[in-house]
């Protein structure tokens, strides 16, 4: 039996990540019970202390056991920690050398959307591919700028770690983790019983690029309204650099470390977002579309907006365009 440490932090922690993970699990067990088979999970809620508050008191959580009771655990799962995450990892220091000193003696772990910071924070993910919730992306690479973050993913897998991306996306890492610890059958179970996606990967289709001037640089954020005012005409690197008094390789260094976009990515971003408000909100075709945002080959854009959102122009409006669906 795989013995499952869902950890309980101080602080603003998901419940949905805690509670939602123990029913999972235990539903597994119970399938397992119908078949005439053993269980495959010990679950227990691991803490730091009893009676931990949750959301400044408005919830307690008791966990089964503290960290100094658990000798040996096969899978620790670290919940999404809401609020300053530096503060997040001070508050709750004592589970990173517990965290490492498990990980080392086999066990393996699961951090579910911006729990990732968390586990960043141990050193264990230090490059390595991660996930985490896409609002958060640019904010943890410059945090943890030695950690591939891969924020189109859903679900990442390396040396016996694991990564979700956001909010309730733990539930797709939930059944892949159920499929490999038991079988197929029992992962597609799980996902008609919780109504869960079986086998999505990608959070592409769902992110909302809000561009990042969370930076320093305000050369870099003027070429940045310069990009979202003028988005339907054609601009080029040379042409912002001419506007802002700037060398062309300065000026793409610079945005590049600002924004963790190149400068014709960011414009194609801008494109595309505005393109997708359009295919959520209007009636027109895809051509119309297209020439709105700037582009003038079918092909072209077709073939970046699926690279951006993993859908195809028709495909995402069918799923976002309430009036389409309606007709």
């Amino acid at each position: 039996m795989k013995h499952v440490s869902i950890l309980v932090p101080r602080g603003h922690t998901s419940l949905s990540n805690i509670e939602g993970t123990h029913q999972v699990l235990s539903e597994v067990n119970n399938f397992q019970e119908y078949r005439g088979e053993d269980p495959v999970f010990n679950i227990q809620l691991v803490g730091l202390e009893k009676d931990t508050s949750q959301r400044n008191g408005t919830y307690t959580v008791n966990p089964d056991v503290l960290i100094t009771d658990i000798a040996k655990t096969d899978l620790i799962i670290i919940p999404a920690l809401h609020g300053d995450q530096k503060i997040c990892m001070e508050h709750n220091r004592e589970l990173i050398p517990w965290i490492i000193e498990q990980y080392r003696g086999g066990a393996e772990i699961a951090a579910f959307c911006i729990g990732s910071f968390f586990l960043a924070g141990t050193g264990l993910m230090s490059g390595k591919r991660c996930a985490t919730h896409w609002r958060f992306a640019n904010e943890f690479r410059q945090m943890f700028p030695d950690v591939d973050l891969v924020d189109n993913k859903i679900i990442t897998e390396e040396d016996g770690i694991y990564t979700s991306g956001g909010a309730y996306s733990y539930l797709n890492l939930l059944v892949y983790m159920i499929e490999k610890y038991t079988d197929r059958d029992t992962a597609i179970f799980i996902s008609k019983a919780f109504m869960i996606d079986i086998d999505r990967h990608s959070q592409s289709p769902f992110i909302i690029f809000q561009g990042q001037k969370t930076h320093e640089d305000e050369a870099v954020k003027n070429a940045q309204e310069f990009i979202e005012k003028n988005f339907q005409e054609r601009i080029t690197v040379d042409q912002l650099a001419s506007a802002f008094a700037m060398g062309r390789r300065s000026l793409e260094r610079r945005f590049k470390k600002a924004t963790s976009n190149t400068v014709s990515e960011y414009i194609q971003r801008v494109k595309i977002e505005a393109a997708k408000k359009s295919f959520e909100t209007s009636r027109k075709n895809i051509n119309e579309v297209m020439y709105d945002v700037g582009y003038a080959d079918v092909k072209a854009f077709r073939t970046i907006f699926r690279k951006v959102t993993g859908l195809s122009p028709m495909e995402y409006r069918n799923k976002y365009n309430k009036e389409v669906v309606a007709v």
